[in-house]
């Protein structure tokens, strides 16, 4: 009790802010976890790490009620622009977060973190010195200002990227598929089935997209949607073929082949100059973290004796 007299209340209900947010980030997370193996058994699917929500699907009113009360409760109580921000929503859906309360969640943790960081820069920089505490509260300030978004930037160039690399083993399996007779839809279907194990997510945004065109909407629209929800140009790419092969009538698996075939020399490409560029951006942790060890191994001895003369010429 001593200990805690003695602290500020500011950082005292800091902490118990933290605290707080931190619970309730988990309790979300487990019900987003209890909602997705409810899917999972409803639709058959035997892999729990490949059974992720699909956007948009119905669940269980159990489940899908707790959610929402969740998201109406902050709805109600948030000011309303904290839901309205439409590139904010689809950079989250992008990310793979689809909570109906996302946008809610993720713009109260930006005024949260604009907050706390500043609180925390003033309580723990050293007041000493001027330029110390200066530096500190400019860095707390751009933490708490950023770092929400830059995390969200991360999380959603992660995802884009895991979903890129399966879209050429997904063009090839549809090819093989098309070429047995298999139709366009039930191909997509049997696709996603297969490639649930290797590309969970792109699995899941292509089952989501068969069981939208299933449920009446129109393929354009829905292949639109899918590039929408990913945010990759390689997607994009695949709808205007296939519309374009499906307008024109001509062989959706030639198109799609030749699709395939054109992201791997793009991958390929991409690839070979992250090498080329490699030695380039090596110079900057070359500068900063092995020439100085150098430079202290081989000319420290010189320094000392060099130092040890001086010394001894002054005396």
């Amino acid at each position: 009790m001593a200990i805690l007299a003695t602290l500020p209340w500011p950082l005292i209900g800091l902490v118990l802010l933290f605290a707080i947010a931190v619970g309730g980030g988990l309790y979300a997370i487990m019900l987003e976890r209890q909602r997705r193996a409810v899917l999972a058994r409803a639709t058959g699917s035997t892999d729990s790490q490949g059974a992720a929500l699909l956007r948009g699907a119905s669940a269980p009113t159990s489940t899908r009620s707790a959610l929402e009360r969740v998201g109406d409760w902050l709805g109600a109580r948030a000011p309303v622009q904290f839901g309205d921000s439409t590139a904010v929503g689809s950079k989250l859906v992008q990310a793979g977060f689809d909570s109906p309360a996302a946008t809610t969640l993720f713009n109260l943790i930006r005024l949260a973190s604009a907050v706390t960081f500043p609180v925390l820069g003033l309580l723990l920089a050293p007041r000493d010195d001027a330029l110390y505490f200066g530096l500190s509260m400019l860095i707390a300030v751009i933490i708490g200002l950023l770092g929400p978004q830059a995390l969200l930037d991360s999380l959603t160039a992660r995802r884009q990227d895991t979903i890129r690399k399966g879209v050429p083993d997904t063009l090839d399996l549809l090819v093989v598929c098309v070429e047995a007779g298999v139709a366009l839809d039930s191909a997509i279907q049997r696709v996603a089935r297969e490639m649930r194990m290797l590309h969970p997510i792109l699995a899941d945004e292509l089952v989501g997209m068969s069981r939208r065109i299933s449920a009446g909407m129109p393929r354009e629209q829905a292949l639109q949607l899918l590039y929408l929800r990913t945010g990759l140009d390689e997607l994009r790419g695949l709808a205007s073929h296939m519309l374009q092969s499906e307008k024109w009538g001509t062989s959706i698996a030639n198109v799609l082949r030749v699709y395939a075939e054109q992201l791997r020399k793009k991958r390929k490409m991409t690839a070979e100059k992250r090498a080329a560029t490699a030695s380039t951006r090596m110079l900057i942790p070359l500068a900063l973290f092995i020439f100085p060890t150098i430079f202290v191994v081989l000319l420290g001895p010189a320094g000392l004796e060099v130092s040890k003369m001086f010394d001894t010429m002054g005396k």
